[in-house]
């Protein structure tokens, strides 16, 4: 593997710096398809409420790399364990793991036919810029990052890193997310959790010593769902904009010249799916432009629901209750003159922080080494996460529906 002709650092707010050394990595950051991420929000609609939140894409995938990076070269048995090019190839699943994701983050994926996954592998395994970068290095290395961001390379302790229940994904953004938001909730000891990581049987340990900073992780996993990523308001905002897109989707089928002034979305509200090219196409500044065509667009519907994500007149909600409550809401939202179809929208949030998978006995497990050398599966160690995982599921079922909608 070539290195840069120096080493090149960038600044990050939450590990002080993101260090480079190897060319192809260096080459894919500055790759179109990964300069395209600045200008797609981490966050889909938490923006909205906590008005910092205006990282990107492209800051929490350097991130992931960074932590990555760390973990090959800082944790003494994985690189013992790995070789250079495994090293290579694991850094770039971290830094490419979400190149395929599209505008307001996973809101989008409601109108997409593709999920960002499929699309991250489409970019890497078809005719993109980064797929020439890693091709020019090896004729392989494009299936092998794939593969490890696809949870299937040969070697688990890739996949572990990057896709695993202790990975380089969720460490970063939780600590990322928590900055920017300005809460606490997310904050754990990364720094311990490095230093005490151990390889058993090709799996990812943590020692027993270390046991305490990963009960933070856990549970900063658990307080970030329910305070930030899955706040009631961004879900209102997300709904919303499923809604739009559900009715750009539905003008659509009727007619496609109905929607000729915003040809960007089209390749979406097709039922073959966009291909990488019209997703590359479709970054956030050009979806917002979008929208903002559609406020003068014919449709009424149409018109009220852009206005409404552009002037974040968010709709109201309140707890369901019951299927009556909400069948009751859209007779009266449609005695309002709204339509019950795109005005009212239901939205069931559940979040498990940690849940052992006793089937697979691979990496999706986050494992403690213990002081007498036995490997034990996390919540039969701490007391803390064997409650977690045997607690009851907690649900949030949320009707949503205009604020001039007076309950």
């Amino acid at each position: 593997m070539k290195q840069t002709t120096e080493p090149k650092v960038m600044r990050d707010p939450i590990h002080g710096y993101i260090h480079v050394d190897e060319q192809v990595i260096w080459d894919c950051i500055n790759a179109k398809e990964m300069q395209r991420l600045r200008r797609i929000h981490q966050l889909g609609g938490d923006f909205q409420i906590y008005h910092t939140a205006e990282h990107s894409r492209f800051s929490h995938s350097l991130g992931v790399y960074e932590i990555v990076r760390r973990m090959v070269y800082e944790i003494y048995e994985l690189r013992e364990a790995l070789s250079e090019e495994e090293k290579v190839t694991v850094m770039l699943a971290g830094l490419l793991h979400d190149i395929g994701h599209g505008p307001f983050s996973h809101a989008f994926e409601a109108i997409s036919v593709y999920p960002h996954e499929e699309y991250t592998k489409k970019i890497i395994l078809g005719n993109s810029e980064i797929h020439r970068i890693l091709e020019d290095v090896d004729a392989h290395l494009p299936e092998a990052v794939a593969a490890v961001i696809g949870y299937c390379h040969p070697n688990d302790l890739l996949n572990q890193i990057v896709s695993g229940q202790l990975d380089a994904d969720r460490m970063d953004y939780l600590l990322r997310d928590a900055y920017f938001t300005g809460t606490s909730y997310g904050n754990f000891d990364l720094e311990r959790i490095i230093r005490t990581v151990r390889i058993v049987d090709q799996k990812l340990c943590v020692k027993e010593s270390g046991i305490h900073s990963v009960e933070d992780y856990i549970m900063a996993r658990y307080h970030m769902y329910w305070q930030v990523y899955l706040h009631p308001v961004a879900r209102s905002y997300e709904g919303l904009l499923a809604m739009l897109f559900q009715r750009m989707k539905d003008l659509y089928q009727e007619d496609q010249s109905s929607l000729k002034e915003v040809e960007m979305f089209h390749p979406f509200l097709s039922q073959r799916g966009a291909d990488e090219a019209a997703l590359f196409a479709l970054d956030e500044a050009a979806a917002f432009y979008g929208v903002s065509l559609l406020r003068e667009h014919a449709d009424g519907v149409l018109r009220d629901l852009a206005r409404r994500v552009l002037d974040r007149d968010l709709f109201e909600y309140a707890t369901v209750i019951d299927n009556f409550q909400v069948d009751k809401l859209r007779s009266r939202v449609q005695a309002c003159g709204f339509h019950p179809h795109y005005y009212v929208f239901c939205d069931k949030a559940s979040q498990t922080p940690y849940s052992p998978y006793q089937r697979d006995q691979s990496g999706h497990n986050i494992w403690i080494l213990c002081e007498d050398g036995t490997v034990k599966e996390l919540s039969e160690v701490s007391d803390i996460v064997h409650a977690v995982c045997h607690e009851k599921l907690k649900e949030d079922r949320k009707v949503y529906f205009p604020k001039e909608i007076i309950l």
